[in-house]
């Protein structure tokens, strides 16, 4: 679903962000992308949706290069939950958010209400569906960017830190939705617990580069192998050894 061959990208001349990546995300599955602050994780996402110009190599979504030509192919295929919901909320209402992007895909009004309702209940948010986006706390504003993402109901999901700013409560709904959804998954997070849960894979980013690519039983119960990358184990984990 999601191919990186060999790309690298920098800010600035001479100070890589992202050297050689080489990865395949396939369909259908969950992906984990860990790192320390800076390795890039972030960076690499924003290069699979176009947001960012690939300097170096080729990402291929579902087949297609990312490129200029195929950038409205490349975004209808892929939602992208931002690491920070104020960046990504920009109608007055949650919903006029959630329908903004189903109806310029053409789809129904009457299919787009129909989706609306149906996450904004799996996420058991419908109380927010009339709510003005500047008067949401932090952890609403949150659940509603999920939504508005999950009622384009996109082939592949790309999740930027997803549990940030949530209560546990709140959190652990976001948990049982990512690991039910049917979609190919890449979820960056420093929330290794949540990774633990809802990921099959995890690929760890170290300076720019993969350090580690292999099951997420495995990656996430290395302390080594953590404690090299500037991650420590997750917190479920950490008070067995």
């Amino acid at each position: 679903m999601i191919t990186c061959q060999q790309v690298s990208f920098s800010y600035e001349k001479d100070r890589p962000v992202l050297r050689d990546l080489s990865f395949t995300v396939h369909p259908g599955e969950s992906v984990g992308l860990i790192g320390a602050n800076g390795a890039g994780k972030s960076t690499l996402m924003k290069l699979i949706l176009g947001l960012l110009p690939c300097m170096q190599g080729q990402i291929l979504v579902d087949g297609s290069a990312v490129g200029k030509d195929t950038l409205k192919e490349v975004r209808r295929k892929l939602g992208y939950v931002l690491q920070n919901s104020d960046n990504q909320m920009f109608m007055p209402t949650v919903y006029e958010d959630m329908i903004f992007a189903p109806l310029n895909y053409m789809v129904s009004r009457e299919e787009t209400d129909r989706r609306v309702d149906a996450v904004l209940e799996k996420l058991g948010i419908g109380d927010l569906k009339s709510r003005h986006n500047h008067k949401l706390s932090g952890g609403e504003k949150r659940m509603a960017a999920i939504a508005t993402i999950l009622a384009m109901e996109p082939e592949a999901l790309l999740m930027d830190e997803p549990t940030s700013a949530l209560d546990p409560y709140n959190r652990r709904i976001v948990i049982r939705t990512i690991r039910d959804l049917p979609q190919t998954k890449l979820i960056a997070s420093h929330d290794l617990d949540m990774i633990l849960d809802t990921c099959d894979r995890v690929i760890v980013l170290s300076k720019g580069q993969i350090a580690a690519d292999g099951p997420a039983g495995e990656i996430l119960t290395d302390r080594r192998l953590l404690e090299e990358n500037r991650l420590e184990l997750p917190l479920c984990l950490a008070g067995r050894s």
